[in-house]
């Protein structure tokens, strides 16, 4: 009985690190190709002071 309880645990804890990696992975990635867009500039200043309201 117990080494049935040990598979098991084993099992899920194999599932739920392979789950971590996926995830790692995926956020690596996602940061990666937002690193390599290209990012808004910032505006070029005219001499001219900013109107506000």
């Amino acid at each position: 009985m117990t080494d049935d309880i040990k598979k098991k645990a084993a099992i899920a804890g194999a599932a739920i690190g392979s789950a971590a990696v996926a995830a790692a992975l995926l956020y690596v990635n996602k940061r990666k190709k937002k690193a390599e867009e290209p990012g808004q500039l910032p505006p070029i200043p005219s001499g001219e002071k900013p109107e506000t309201d």
